[in-house]
């Protein structure tokens, strides 16, 4: 009992601290924003306290599209393994409902094939018109019985069957909030590293090319130590807003990773990936960065890319380290630039590192 009311005084001391934040803030008290600051007052999310901490000491202030920003960045991710165990959980109990109405109707079946093999028993028996009468009443009222019986079974089965299709839409829109960068709406590095592997796969299989591209952000630690974590994000949705407006059909963009992006290019030469590429960079550098709060113009966001293709003898690893290792040479070059292993920079590269 002691642990009990202990549990419960350490929570009240959480939701008053998270309600005194609400008002001294003036927020509005709905439950994204108890929730931030219930989770705030915790203390188990660092990430959150630290993105918070920063906003306030910047800005006095926490505005909607920041408290939006923390809970998808910091909290909404972490919610992806209970709704699976749920939607799990739903799709276990209508499974189990099936299984009984299958199980029922296996012996309504037994049922009626007993009465009919009762009839025609009967029916060879049967010495009378009357007799003759009584068992075809008999199978009258039985088929008719069953008539309704399978009405109903139909029923349920469609209704078990629309629930399940729609638990399995829940469970495919999950899987795509787990395969996707709540930040920048990319793919995430799980959905690159499972698409490379495939695409790699199929491009050696019909002997078509397949080009890779690394990106990264040219100084982007300055964005987040002189403007903060905020505008550093907003920097990594204007390189991502380019990379979607300039890759189309079935290629691959993903966030691999902090301030580097992945694209993978089915059926692209080296020579049209680096027009690729360079079309990438140069839509990122036309885009002025403007901080949000206060509209200050902050310069021009730059990328190194780094290119590879895919070679008869490569793995999915080999392929990525090229590319990666072009990406090092481009941003040892000067940055703002792209990189094959074609170019004299790769393998300048390559004999700085075996030295």
């Amino acid at each position: 009992m002691a642990g009990f009311v202990d549990e419960h005084e350490r929570t009240m001391a959480f939701a008053e601290i998270a309600l005194g934040q609400i008002k001294s803030l003036r927020l509005t008290a709905v439950p994204r924003n108890y929730e931030i600051w219930y989770v705030y007052a915790t203390g188990s999310n660092p990430a959150l306290n630290k993105i918070v901490n920063e906003v306030l000491a910047r800005q006095g202030k926490l505005t909607e599209s920041d408290l939006d920003h923390i809970y998808q960045t910091y909290l909404s991710p972490t919610r992806t393994t209970d709704r699976i165990d749920k939607v799990g959980v739903r799709i276990i109990h209508e499974i189990d409902d099936v299984m009984n109405v299958i199980t029922d109707a296996l012996g309504l079946t037994t049922n009626f094939s007993n009465h009919l093999a009762d009839a025609n028993q009967r029916l060879t028996q049967a010495a009378s018109r009357e007799q003759i009468k009584s068992v075809i009443e008999m199978l009258v009222r039985s088929t008719h019985e069953m008539q309704q019986t399978n009405k109903s079974l139909e029923s349920r089965l469609a209704a078990s069957k629309q629930q399940i299709n729609d638990l399995q839409h829940n469970l495919e829109a999950i899987r795509a909030e787990t395969m996707t960068d709540p930040l920048t709406g990319l793919g995430n590095r799980k959905y690159f590293d499972r698409a490379v592997i495939e695409t790699v796969k199929q491009a050696k299989q019909s002997g078509e090319p397949l080009s890779l591209l690394m990106f990264d952000i040219d100084h982007f630690k300055s964005f987040n130590d002189n403007y903060g974590h905020l505008t550093g994000d907003q920097v990594l949705r204007l390189v991502a807003m380019s990379l979607r407006q300039t890759i189309k059909g079935k290629d691959i963009i993903a966030r691999y990773g902090g301030e580097e992006f992945a694209v993978v290019l089915p059926n692209t030469a080296l020579r049209q990936a680096l027009s690729v590429a360079d079309n990438i960079r140069r839509a990122v550098m036309s885009k002025e960065l403007k901080k949000k709060s206060t509209g200050e113009i902050l310069g021009r966001v730059t990328i190194s890319v780094g290119v590879s293709m895919l070679q008869p003898d490569d793995s999915t690893d080999s392929l990525i380290e090229r590319a990666d290792a072009c990406l090092y040479a481009a941003k040892r070059s000067g940055r703002n630039r792209v990189i094959c292993e074609a170019d004299p920079e790769f393998s300048a590269e390559g004999r700085i590192q075996v030295a």
